[in-house]
């Protein structure tokens, strides 16, 4: 069973609604890409899918969001507030909006949130969600647009139903490695061969994969040995790591594409002694598809030597 704490109360995770899309319509003027003004109404799904009305039950359970999660969320986006590959409207002055909007939550005095749901009175099959509250405001107001998505925990505490939102983005960083490499290309500090054996291991290539491979020649979750099936993941991400964490075999584990890509977003971690731990940001439906769980024993996963960057990936990329 897995719970979580909210303002001091333990609840129970019954469900989760893991990813829904923030399109342009929903944010409001600051962020927006297209014309219009933005409206509040948010999409969740269809009539046609029972899950939706199962989870959302009566749209009438009381809604949290945390300080901290806005906060995260907007350390996530920086980047593409101070170099937006979007056209969004206002985008000479998406900087400046990154810094007002950061302002403005981190003087909030309240760490959680409440805010109360209605559905919205659409012709079905099309679900909306609304509300009037501070707390929905924020999200509309620093959310970007396409990029971003919504995911909500259903909590329960005595019969009492709490929904848990947390925004996330999620978008193709090849714009912050394209940045990194031409940094790498540009210092004079570095041999040719430096240079081209650090820009290779972005992908898993060259000496960090053959390294890699020599110390751990499978998947140790599948044990899958067959090399053209195994990925050479970094735990420190590559776009964070310096010259030396980006080619340094400790800094990374062989997996098989869908535990490199739970791993890479943050959706599993371990502890240093090859205990899974996995982010209730995953339905424990998929969980019991994937056949992952926290406390699951990795016994086959190389974690000498790796310490302080599990420690970095629990920290930072790890979804808790």
């Amino acid at each position: 069973m897995n719970n979580l704490v909210i303002d001091g109360e333990e609840y129970e995770i019954i469900d989760t609604k893991e990813s829904m899309t923030i399109p342009d319509c929903f944010v409001k003027d600051s962020n927006k890409i297209g014309s219009g003004h933005g409206e509040a109404k948010f999409y969740v799904g269809q009539t046609t899918d029972n899950s939706t009305l199962e989870f959302f039950e009566n749209f009438d359970g009381k809604c949290v969001i945390k300080k901290d999660d806005l906060l995260k969320y907007l350390t996530d986006c920086e980047n593409e507030y101070m170099h937006p590959d979007q056209e969004y409207r206002n985008k000479e002055n998406m900087p400046s909006i990154y810094y007002k909007h950061l302002e403005l939550i981190s003087s909030m005095e309240e760490e959680y949130l409440y805010f109360n749901i209605y559905r919205v009175d659409v012709q079905p099959p099309r679900i909306y969600i609304n509300s009037q509250s501070k707390a929905y405001d924020l999200i509309r107001e620093i959310s970007l647009p396409n990029i971003s998505y919504l995911a909500v925990l259903k909590l329960k505490k005595d019969n009492e139903l709490l929904y848990y939102f947390r925004p996330f983005i999620e978008y193709n960083i090849d714009s912050l490695h394209e940045t990194a490499i031409e940094n790498i290309e540009d210092d004079n500090n570095i041999t040719t061969s430096e240079r081209e054996t650090i820009i290779k291991s972005r992908v898993g290539q060259g000496k960090y994969r053959e390294k890699l491979l020599e110390e751990c020649p499978f998947c140790p979750i599948t044990m899958v040995n067959d090399e053209r099936l195994l990925i050479a993941s970094h735990i420190k991400p590559w776009v964070v790591s310096n010259n030396f964490e980006k080619t340094d075999p400790k800094n990374g584990f062989m997996f098989t594409p869908t535990y490199d890509k739970l791993f890479d977003r943050g959706f599993i971690s371990f502890e240093s002694d090859g205990t899974m731990l996995v982010s209730p940001w995953i339905s424990p439906m998929n969980q019991k598809r994937l056949d992952i769980f926290n406390g699951k024993k990795i016994r086959m996963l190389p974690t000498e030597g790796r310490e302080e960057y599990l420690f970095y990936h629990r920290e930072f990329v790890f979804k808790k």
